[in-house]
């Protein structure tokens, strides 16, 4: 029986409103810094989910249940459409509004966030750099070094295929999962085999799919972030020292699933 002496759950306490909704602290009286806050902590809060349904895909890929997979990868595609709307919300800060307080943000920058790294690492893209720029926080520093030690979704992908008889090089499915994915023929021509036989393996196709979705939307999200960069800032060096938008311009031009485009051109 519930303790008589213990509190009803209410929605407020479930969802620990008061300490969430105590977070916001401006530092300044502009009154467009609490929009600038709200954005990056709703985002982390996002960004959090995001990590929390990748790396259950991951253990479902490498357990051979690629349908949960499926739910998971569709569910961060969703997250991703807010994130990128999120982009919308900011981008009505006018430069002058963003001057007003931009000083006091001192040296952060959404480059230090620890989850956006993680989400990264888990996609394939990985960085000794990356990680080493947390070296001063002990609890990022040693997430990001087991993230980075850790396979990808793609590197799981990439075992799937061969645990259904596609031929992937050995080098790929045993490497050290710390150096960045370098693209290759023959896991094009097995994706290949994927796409022109759908029906003989048609949860593989699912996956690819669902994993183009994936970098489509991560790749619009980079790209809101660019053009919402420029609007407000122009080409300024960002509050973290990167090169603010030409920095976020070559980020752009990274994949994380590169043979799932090339094999496009190859069909």
């Amino acid at each position: 029986m519930p303790n008589a002496d213990q509190s009803p759950v209410t929605y407020a306490s479930y969802l620990r409103l008061d300490a969430l909704l105590d977070q916001q602290a401006p530092a300044s009286d502009s009154h467009d810094e609490m929009l600038f806050i709200l954005i990056h902590q709703a985002s982390e809060l996002w960004l959090k989910l995001c990590l929390h349904e990748l790396r259950a895909a991951r253990v479902s890929i490498a357990s051979n249940q690629l349908r949960s997979a499926f739910k998971m990868l569709s569910r961060v595609a969703g997250v991703q459409k807010q994130l990128i709307h999120s982009w919308d919300v900011l981008g009505t800060m006018t430069p002058a509004d963003y001057l007003s307080f931009r000083d006091l943000l001192g040296t952060s920058s959404g480059f230090q966030s620890q989850q956006y790294r993680l989400i990264e690492f888990l996609l394939g893209n990985k960085s000794v750099a990356h990680v080493e720029r947390f070296r001063d926080h002990a609890d990022a520093y040693r997430n990001l070094q087991q993230a980075l030690v850790e396979p990808s979704i793609y590197d799981e992908a990439l075992r799937a295929l061969q645990r259904h008889g596609l031929d992937i090089p050995s080098s790929y499915i045993s490497r050290d999962f710390s150096q960045p994915y370098e693209p290759s023929r023959e896991v094009e021509i097995a994706w290949s085999k994927v796409y022109r036989n759908t029906e003989r393996y048609w949860e593989l196709y699912e996956l690819a799919e669902k994993l183009v979705d994936l970098e489509d939307r991560f790749q619009l999200w980079r790209y809101a972030h660019l053009r919402t960069v420029e609007r407000i800032i122009g080409r300024k060096t960002g509050t973290g020292g990167t090169p603010g938008v030409p920095y976020l311009a070559k980020v752009i031009e990274q994949r994380f699933f590169p043979e799932l485009f090339s094999v496009r051109t190859a069909l």
